[in-house]
């Protein structure tokens, strides 16, 4: 959930009656909601199951975590600061008979432990955006699956983005929007690979890669010839300009990565083959 001790023009607008409504928090800050619509398609969009476990940082009335649980039968944990908050959602947690599968903890937000997430939630302020951002793309797993409500990562772009129609937002009726992102965690693949395509005996080659979170650029080793390529989780698609076929044809690598191996298959002179690549530690990124 999302709190802060300034939240611009709109909040200032509130009615005293719904400003008074709002549980304060110990620095004066007021707790905002997501409302339970945007709750839903963030669940949605990160397509929560129950094989997940859900961390909400800034979990608030918990209703995130809740929710996973009570619509697709996940595993949840929600981080607050404030005490209250925490209190309320486990007692929350326990009438609704979800404390078997989630539970609240009082704590800041930097410092939790996030890496066992298969589903990281947020409504957070644009610096706690920027304080979280590394952590989050170095610690969490390929795969795993980060969905903010309205605030994005500087640099790190989207995988998906969907807008929310609402009819009151902030404790202000009229028309509204709300914007949910989501990140798939790419698996990391910067550096040199050595690529076998096809049968055994072929002629292996040489790519470096230069990864940008989920985009890759690169090339082959020995020539100019650019590669392009996506991440999304541990699937990776790579254009290489064509070592073997037809003159000048981009050829599509498809495949996923597993540490410091990859695999997959590829079109080579109208034939479908297999391809690897293993990691070539030794060799930095260009």
């Amino acid at each position: 959930m999302f709190r802060s001790l300034v939240f611009g023009a709109a909040l200032l607008c509130m009615s005293a009656s719904a400003a008074a409504s709002d549980i304060e928090l110990p620095t004066g800050g007021p707790f905002v909601p997501t409302p339970q619509s945007v709750v839903d398609q963030m669940l949605l969009l990160a397509a929560v199951n129950q094989r997940d476990f859900v961390i909400d940082l800034g979990s608030g009335d918990g209703r995130i975590v809740l929710t996973a649980a009570q619509k697709h039968r996940a595993r949840g944990m929600g981080v607050d600061i404030d005490e209250r908050l925490v209190e309320f959602s486990n007692a929350r947690a326990r009438r609704l008979g979800l404390d078997g599968l989630v539970w609240f903890r009082q704590q800041d937000v930097l410092e939790t432990r996030i890496s066992e997430a298969t589903v990281l939630t947020l409504y957070l302020l644009p610096e706690m955006m920027r304080a979280l951002h590394q952590r989050i793309y170095s610690e969490l797993k390929p795969g795993a699956r980060v969905v903010s409500h309205d605030f994005q990562f500087d640099g790190w772009l989207p995988d998906r983005s969907l807008t929310v129609d609402l009819e009151e937002k902030y404790h202000i009726d009229g028309k509204w929007k709300s914007s949910v992102h989501l990140w798939i965690v790419p698996a990391k693949v910067g550096g040199a690979w050595h690529v076998v395509a096809g049968e055994a005996g072929n002629k292996p080659f040489t790519i470096v890669l230069r990864q940008q979170f989920q985009l890759i650029k690169g090339s082959i080793r020995g020539g100019e010839q650019a590669i392009e390529g996506r991440l999304e989780g541990n699937l990776i698609h790579l254009e290489l300009p064509a070592v073997k076929g037809r003159r000048g044809a981009a050829v599509e690598y498809r495949g996923t990565v597993d540490g410091d191996r990859m695999q997959g298959r590829v079109v080579l002179n109208g034939k479908t083959v297999s391809w690897t690549a293993t990691r070539a530690a030794s060799v930095a990124a260009q």
